[in-house]
């Protein structure tokens, strides 16, 4: 795929990965909508980037917020005329005990996590199938692999996120629609930070958003790194359940 020309919405603009793929992106010299709750990072980041050839739109938006992420496709449209490559980037998380279980956390994690892909999705859907064309990049996690402890609401926000996007891959195919499950391992951000615990293979923003574009252009079903978390998670997805229990209460501690 071809990226020069095209119109990009990419949510989560504003710091981590969501940061890197900015950077690299505008180098692409494409239209690009940057999202993020932080405007005045997102107005320092669009005055970096103004020399770069491409034209950038900084969006100040909350992707919960289903209005939020309708008035931002509509000002995107009307700027740019449609949207080709949406990537959905925004994601929260939040490691606690079994004992500070809270449900409002929860809604929190995947009203972004989700919800956060969703209510662009919606928005954008009815113009990607009349023109016959589009891209959707969700980026999932290769948490979404088992029930992690401690993890429970990232996990299970990212299975969600991984199953519906499979969904509308083999739904939207007849459609001329690309859709790309991102699945990364650990990467050194705010969020990964302020985590204590192991990170094996932890990987830069830098080097997985060049990753991640790299996977886009070459229109990867899904785009998954590194591999050697890629091959555990694949061996933790078809672990018999007693032996993940196991295993499991060992991470926990």
């Amino acid at each position: 795929m071809e990226l020069r020309g095209k119109t990009i919405l990419l949510t989560g603009a504003s710091s981590g990965t969501g940061l890197a793929l900015s950077r690299l992106l505008a180098k692409e010299k494409v239209n690009l909508a940057l999202l993020a709750r932080r405007e005045d990072i997102l107005r320092q980041l669009a005055d970096e980037l103004k020399d770069s050839g491409s034209v950038v739109l900084p969006i100040k938006c909350d992707v919960s917020d289903n209005d939020q992420a309708t008035r931002a496709c509509r000002e995107i449209q009307t700027r740019f005329g449609h949207v080709d490559i949406a990537i959905f980037n925004s994601g929260l998380s939040h490691r606690a005990d079994v004992e500070d279980f809270k449900a409002d956390i929860a809604r929190e994690i995947f009203d972004v996590n989700v919800f956060g892909m969703l209510n662009f999705i919606g928005e954008l859907l009815p113009d990607f199938m009349k023109r016959k064309g589009g891209t959707i990049v969700g980026v999932s996690s290769l948490a979404d692999c088992r029930g992690f402890p401690k993890n429970r609401f990232y996990s299970a926000s990212k299975a969600a996120v991984t199953t519906l996007l499979e969904s509308l891959r083999v739904e939207l195919k007849e459609h001329g629609i690309k859709v790309i499950t991102v699945k990364p391992g650990f990467i050194k951000t705010p969020m990964t930070e302020a985590e204590l615990y192991p990170k094996p293979f932890l990987m830069t923003p830098e080097k997985a958003a060049a990753v991640i574009i790299k996977g886009i252009k070459k229109e990867k079903a899904v785009i998954q790194f590194p591999l050697p978390v890629v091959l555990g998670s694949k061996l933790l997805k078809v672990m018999p359940g007693f032996m993940y229990e196991r295993f499991a209460a060992r991470i926990k501690r």
